[in-house]
Parts: structure tokens; C-alpha cells; sequence
């Protein structure tokens, strides 16, 4: 069941996003009085097709083959090759008889309404949760895993800044892009004493292989109780908010992990909890169940809501942090800091960052997270995406004539093949991630 809730929500994910990029190519088209032959969710390859109708001289579908989605805009040269209709003469309808400026607005479209839908995502996300976090200066400290070890972390460590800037929150401070991209400078207080170390350039490797929570996790402090579940032990207990735990059974515990570690080893017996209230010292009794849970927390939370219009500017900087967190891996690629192997992932690459449970906070993030993906490789100067066409046409308006048919031809082909190929990679990438 879990594996059919994956598949179901990555294809509904990204049916969402494939159908608004087409629907922006497709009104601009219409905008412009260009004629709209088809539009495609998924690809018909070699004629076979799920679904179809016809309106208003456009034929709607859903194709066999997942890998994308298309409209075909008449007169204009594209994935589908459709060579015969290029040698009849220019019909008013038609992209090629378009001025360039119209042409490449219809280019863009999509890229368009991916960013559009990817500030919009960010933004009901920010209005409807607001933000939630650790305040970095009520931990212990932090408890590095496999990367943070490789890097010279060690248990207990503080991370005080990132290149230079203080840090005040977990997730957004410690955990970011900054920290986990590389080249990043931590100022680090160990029994006393700062330190500085720099993380690699290529630790992006290790993020992708290990995921980034095996870069750090919190230590927390025991701190006061903020919150105590209805119901639970620790209400029939006796516990309150505001109490100060420091000891069970006799056994001073001055971080989180050292009191869930008395506790389990003290599940369905009874306990003693040592506690400070208003400054008077207290003793609770009784007994933890089997799942070794008392029902409170302690963390040390920073939330904050935002009104609707405060939320956007904060949704739209998450929005186009994927796009530049995009170009810094692809650049870190490029000067080979970075396997392409590890960096890259596919289908079933994403299908699994959706999980095998529905979560909406996760799934509409990822989503927004995907649409902007989207836009960014869109862009790309490879002659089969939009990215491709955009380069074309410009060349187009600077040198005052388009280029040749046949050049865009066998530019499309190049392109087409670029993009099978790394189809393959990304494909073959992600069975071998899996089978290890």
C-alpha cells in the first residue's frame, strides 16, 4: 500500500506541474492567435494514446509514455519533427509567421507559470504553518553523524556562526543550503574553546549519499516543560508546564537523550521524577508504559505566523533559493566537485522524497520545490527544451533574420538526443542507488 501511496502522489505531483507548464505555452499561443494542434499530459510515442477528444480544433490527451507532457503549436519545429507541415507557405495561425518578441513570450510560458506556481506554492505554504524551528542557543549542542563526523564534528559541539553570521536557528541556520552546498566556514565553541572548520567542497557527495541528517541533529537541553499531552502520564502524573525535570530515579539527567535513556530502561516500572517548580524542588511518581513515552515537550521551539501579504516575500525567496541552489550544484558539477552520479536524481529519485504516507506540509512542498526545478532546467540552452528555443530566438532578434529550418532541425535532433541520454543516466542512476 505504501509503495502504490508513492507512485500516486509523484504522479499527481507532477501531472499538476507538467499540465500548468503546457498551459502556459498554450495560452500565450492563443494570445497571440497562434493555432494549438495538441495538448498533451504524458507523451503519445508512436501514435498510442490513453485518452483523447477533440475542442475547438485541439486535440487533448494523456499519452502512455511519463516522461513529460507537450503541446504542438502549428508552424513551429519541435519535438514531434513534424517536417511536412514546414514546406507548405506561412499561414497567418501560424508560430513562424509570429513576430519574435510573440514567439519567444510563447516560449517562455511555461517556464513562466512553473515559477509563478512555485512563488505561489511557497507562499500558502508560509501563510498556512508560518515557520517552525530550534532556537540554536537552547541546545546542548549538536550530534554529528556520518558526514558531520567526516568534517571533525564531535558530540556537544556548538556551531555559533556560518561564514562569519551568528546562528539562531537550527533549520535554517545550521541545516541550510549554505552549510550543506559546501565551502562553508563554521565557527564551532568545543569545552570552551572556538574553532573554525570549513566544509569541503565536495560534501555534497557525502549529502546525497547519506541524506543530511547524518550531517547534525540537536542536543537538547532538559529544559522547562512547554507542553503536556491530555491524558498521558504525565498528566496523571502530576507534571505542569513550566516544571523543570532533573532527575529520574535518582539519576541526574541534564540533557533530553539521557532522560530517554533512564526511561527506557525503565519502561512498565515504576518511576520517580525529580522536579523544580517555582523554584521549590518536588518528587513525582509513576510508572512509564511499555513505549517508554510520558506524553510532554520540552524542545525548545521558535514558531512565527505571517499575514497573508507578509507571507509572500518569504515564500518567494524560499521559492527562488531551488533555483540558485540549482545553479550552485550544477555549477559545482561542472568544476568537478561533484559526481553527477550523486547529485542528480530522477523519477524514481523523487518518487521516493514524497514517502510512502501522505503528508499535504511535505507533499505541496515538494511540489513547489519541483515547479521551480522545473523552470530551471526548462531554461536550459539545450535545443529540445524551451531553454533551447529561447537562445535560438534571440539570436534571432539580434542578427535581424531567423536561422535556417534546417539548422533548427538538426539542433532539435542534438537536443533530442541530449535528453534521451540523460534520461538513461538519471534512470540507470537511480535503479543502481537503489539496488545498493
Amino acid at each position: 500500500m505504501g509503495v502504490i501511496i508513492m507512485i500516486g502522489q509523484v504522479l499527481l505531483g507532477l501531472s499538476l506541474l507538467i499540465i500548468l507548464h503546457e498551459l502556459g505555452h498554450f495560452l500565450a499561443a492563443r494570445a497571440f492567435g497562434i493555432k494549438v494542434e495538441k495538448f498533451y499530459l504524458f507523451f503519445d510515442a508512436w501514435g498510442v494514446k490513453l485518452f483523447k477528444f477533440n475542442y475547438k480544433g485541439c486535440e487533448y490527451g494523456v499519452g502512455w509514455l511519463p516522461l513529460g507532457g507537450y503541446v504542438k503549436i502549428a508552424g513551429m519545429i519541435d519535438e514531434s519533427m513534424d517536417t511536412e507541415q514546414m514546406k507548405g507557405e506561412p499561414q497567418p495561425w501560424e508560430f513562424r509567421s509570429k513576430p519574435a518578441w510573440q514567439r519567444l513570450i510563447v516560449m517562455l510560458g511555461g517556464i513562466i507559470v512553473n515559477v509563478i506556481v512555485g512563488i505561489v506554492v511557497f507562499w500558502m505554504l508560509t501563510f498556512t504553518y508560518g515557520s517552525n524551528d530550534l532556537d540554536t542557543h537552547k541546545l546542548y549542542g549538536v550530534k554529528p553523524g556520518i558526514i558531520g563526523q567526516k568534517v571533525g564534528l564531535q558530540n556537544g559541539d556548538k556551531i555559533l556562526a556560518v561564514n562569519g553570521k551568528t546562528t539562531n536557528l537550527f533549520y535554517a541556520d545550521i541545516m541550510a543550503s549554505e552549510v550543506l552546498m559546501g565551502d562553508a566556514e563554521l565557527t564551532v565553541e568545543r569545552a570552551g574553546q572556538q574553532m573554525q572548520i570549513k566544509m569541503p567542497a565536495d560534501i555534497l557527495n557525502d549529502v546525497s549519499e547519506h541524506k543530511k541528517n547524518e550531517f547534525v541533529e540537536p542536543m537538547f537541553k532538559m529544559l522547562p516543560v512547554v507542553e503536556v499531552a491530555k491524558d498521558s502520564r504525565a498528566e496523571k502524573m502530576g507534571l505542569a508546564v513550566g516544571d523543570s525535570i532533573v532527575a529520574i530515579n535518582g539519576v541526574p539527567v541534564v540533557q533530553l537523550e539521557q532522560f530517554k535513556h533512564e526511561l527506557e530502561a525503565n519502561k512498565g516500572k515504576e518511576i520517580n521524577l525529580a522536579i523544580v517548580r517555582q523554584g521549590a524542588a518536588m518528587e513525582l511518581k509513576g510508572a512509564a508504559d511499555t513505549t517508554a513515552v510520558l506524553g510532554f515537550s520540552n524542545l525548545p521551539l521558535v514558531q512565527q505566523k505571517y499575514g497573508f501579504m507578509e507571507s509572500l516575500p518569504i515564500g518567494a525567496s524560499k521559492a527562488f533559493s531551488v533555483i540558485t541552489d540549482n545553479i550552485k550544484g550544477f555549477g559545482k558539477i561542472f568544476k568537478g566537485e561533484v559526481r553527477a552520479d550523486k547529485a542528480l536524481s530522477g523519477p524514481v529519485g523523487i518518487a521516493t522524497m514524497f514517502g510512502t504516507e501522505v503528508n499535504w506540509l511535505r507533499f505541496w512542498g515538494l511540489v513547489g520545490m519541483l515547479s521551480m526545478a522545473l523552470a530551471f532546467m526548462n531554461i536550459l540552452p539545450i535545443p529540445a527544451l524551451d531553454g533551447g528555443h529561447v537562445i535560438f530566438l534571440l539570436i534571432e532578434m539580434i542578427q535581424g533574420k531567423p536561422l535556417s529550418e534546417k539548422f533548427l532541425e538538426r539542433a532539435q535532433m542534438v537536443g533530442f538526443f541530449i535528453l534521451v541520454a540523460l534520461m538513461i543516466f538519471v534512470f540507470g542512476n537511480d535503479i543502481f542507488k537503489l539496488s545498493k
